[in-house]
């Protein structure tokens, strides 16, 4: 593995225009290689904000390159850069594809290699030493966890990474993988047995060891927020200290940093530390009758006060907290005893294990952050619950049986979540990196990038707009249907039916068709049961790893998909021919987050739907259609089946943020575009 100055020397034995330029050292190595003057124009970008200690925010269009763009200035730099993407897939795509095809253009004979580091959220990974607690004591519940386990102790032995990843067999949902994972809560850190052996030791030490570290943004986050709870503790953490961060996909950086520097407690959480007291006691024969009573108080008293929380499916806000209190203060004192007395009957046990030590802080923790939940008065802070399924039920029988043993009662969390992320990060993150890069093909609103700035709390910063390398005026066709009603309108389902089956049948099926509700995709859907003459996927009927797959494999298939599919989803060539949105995709403005968010700016003066409704739709409107060009070889329809963007005076925000598709509201030009008689 080459050294970081000697990579570094290597990469700036040339320009960066001699790299991207035709006849330069890219073209040689790179088997579909075409010049895009965006790609070397990012990169000049990137280059200047590395050396002069600039944040920059940069908007590149599908087919840009953005990836090289900003992967030969990082290590022409020198420095130490972690790279922050939306999803894993972008991680994969950058350690198993990107870097090996700069590796080949950088070093043709093979001689050196980069070095880089993938890391994933601690979840991710297996914790030897709860392995080997539960090979001497097993608690498993049923022959699949079982089976799961087997397979989990005989991957141990091989595994060099403990990535889950790798476990193809293991179910995503497996309840299993919870008790074994390396989370940070339950982590004993250098105390640990196993701590030269484990896995996150073994994932710090790479990343300590590598100019270049690939992470996600949830782990980036988590991160963050350890480290600032920890308030600069050598060892909180798992990321090292660099020189700059890159940010992309940094359109989903305000859900993805709002979740970590949030407070979520629920009775899960509750479950999970009784749980792992239990387990703890029993393996070290440490089991008391005050023990057990604290226990069994704190189950008690935890199924007691979630069950009195107002009963809503989904999201909703918390606004009757004092009112909640003063009916129900004598159960949310006594959740708060019972998690004092099991801290104290820690304090009382005559060997106190490493864990203990743990298990105590992870009481008092609860503690304080279930009083915050329900006392703090935070302005910046939005407070709601939200009622989900149980974690880890492979099927509905499983889930209808816990339900009836919980006393039909879903997992519910108390949420409290920041309105203004960019306060904080203004704050935390911005004034502590020397170089910050922001990119997306997805981040201005109307050619500008007020919007992000203002949500993300980024004051300084350069901007760029770099053009698709794509010719979407021959590429694409935007169609939008002049005459369908209002889509919040009940006549809207009825007849969006009758244009989708039209448009279906112009291009042979080959098409997603997004939805911005469940409700609205599985009621179309089922309408146009019996009338198309193409397969039909949904999502929910399998997994959408397992969709996306047949979709490619079944000719002229259609999918009916929800938000997961407006983003992060790749399909090239004929295979996907048309993507039909069905409406405008304004956030629901009953959801807790958005209506604070919205009543926030009103308040301080600003226009919640100029200045924030609209962007935040705009950018997933842009995200939705970005699934249909994907190469300089596809072309297509992307059809809207709202006509607000045609009647109203915001509609014109959202015109002007597209790319510049050849648009029409005449059916006709469809076919044609096609090739299909009318």
């Amino acid at each position: 593995m080459a050294s970081s100055s000697h990579t570094a020397s290597t990469a700036a034995g040339f320009s960066l225009y001699q790299f991207f330029a035709p006849g330069g050292v890219l073209s040689k190595s790179h088997p579909a290689y075409e010049f895009r003057r965006g790609q070397l124009q990012m990169a000049q970008s990137v280059e200047e904000a590395l050396e002069e200690k600039r944040h920059l925010i940069v908007e590149a269009g599908t087919g840009t390159g953005k990836t090289l763009a900003y992967l030969l200035p990082v290590i022409r730099s020198g420095k130490r850069v972690i790279i922050s993407t939306g999803t894993k897939n972008l991680q994969e795509q950058l350690y198993f594809k990107d870097v090996p095809a700069l590796e080949r253009a950088l070093f043709p004979n093979g001689d050196q290699k980069l070095s880089v580091c993938y890391m994933k959220g601690r979840n991710n990974y297996l914790c030897r030493k709860k392995l080997y607690d539960l090979t001497d004591q097993p608690v498993l519940s049923g022959l699949e966890e079982i089976e799961h386990y087997r397979a989990i102790a005989a991957w141990e032995k091989t595994t060099h990474t403990g990535d889950r990843a790798e476990l193809a067999e293991l179910p995503e949902a497996s309840a299993l993988w919870h008790k074994l994972d390396a989370r940070a809560d339950t982590c004993l850190g250098q105390k640990c047995k196993e701590y030269d052996r484990c896995f996150i030791t073994e994932m710090r030490r790479r990343a300590a060891e590598s100019d270049i570290i690939i992470v996600n943004h949830h782990l980036f986050f988590a991160d963050l927020a350890i480290k600032l709870e920890a308030e600069g503790a050598p060892d909180a953490g798992v990321l090292p200290e660099c020189g700059a961060v890159i940010f992309d996909e940094a359109h989903e950086l305000e859900e993805v940093a709002g979740n970590y520097f949030g407070i979520s407690v629920s009775n899960l959480r509750m479950d999970d530390l009784a749980r792992d007291t239990e387990n703890l006691l029993q393996r070290e024969k440490l089991y008391t009758p005050q023990m057990s009573g604290a226990i069994q108080s704190l189950r008690e008293r935890s199924q007691l006060f979630f069950s009195l929380l107002p009963a809503h499916e989904g999201r909703i806000a918390f606004d009757t907290r004092r009112e909640f209190l003063e009916e129900n203060g004598e159960e949310f004192l006594a959740l708060n005893q019972a998690l004092t007395r099991l801290a104290a009957e820690f304090e009382q046990l005559p060997q106190k294990p490493d864990e203990v030590f743990t298990l105590a802080r992870r009481a008092q923790q609860l503690q304080v952050q279930l009083r915050f939940v329900m006392e703090d008065e935070n302005p910046n802070t939005v407070f709601w619950i939200e009622r989900r399924g149980f974690r880890g039920a492979p099927n509905t029988r499983r889930k209808a049986s816990e339900e009836k043993q919980m006393g039909g009662r879903s997992n519910v969390f108390l949420q409290a979540t920041p309105i203004e992320v960019g306060q904080i990060l203004r704050e935390c993150l911005w004034p502590k990196l020397e170089t910050a890069v922001l990119t997306s093909a997805t981040l201005a609103v109307g050619g500008g990038f007020d919007y992000i700035r203002q949500r993300l709390g980024l004051d300084h910063a350069r901007d760029l707009i770099v053009p698709s390398h794509f010719d979407y005026e021959s590429q694409a066709i935007l169609y939008v249907p002049p005459d369908l009603p209002d889509p919040r309108t009940p006549q809207f389902a009825a007849q969006a039916t009758g244009v989708i089956r039209r448009l279906l049948e112009i291009t042979r099926g080959r098409a997603f068709v997004l939805f911005t509700s469940y409700a609205q995709m599985n009621e179309i859907h089922d309408r146009l049961l019996g009338l198309l003459e193409f397969p039909m996927l949904k999502q929910g009927d399998a997994p959408k790893s397992a969709l996306l797959e047949e979709f490619r494999l079944t000719p002229h298939a259609v999918l009916f998909g929800t938000s997961s599919f407006w983003q992060g989803v790749d399909v090239q060539g004929e295979q996907l021919s048309c993507v039909i949105i069905d409406r405008l995709p304004f956030a629901v403005p009953s959801d807790p987050v958005v209506a604070a968010r919205v009543k926030m700016i009103d308040r301080t003066g600003g226009n919640a739907f100029r200045d924030y409704q609209v962007p935040s739709a705009v950018i997933t409107l842009k995200q939705g259609f970005g699934r249909l060009i994907r190469s300089l070889h596809d072309r297509g329809l992307l059809a809207l089946l709202d006509n607000r963007i045609l009647k109203k005076s915001y509609g014109r925000v959202f015109v002007e943020s597209l790319p510049n598709y050849t648009k029409t509201t005449d059916l006709r030009k469809v076919e044609q575009f096609f090739g299909a008689d009318s």
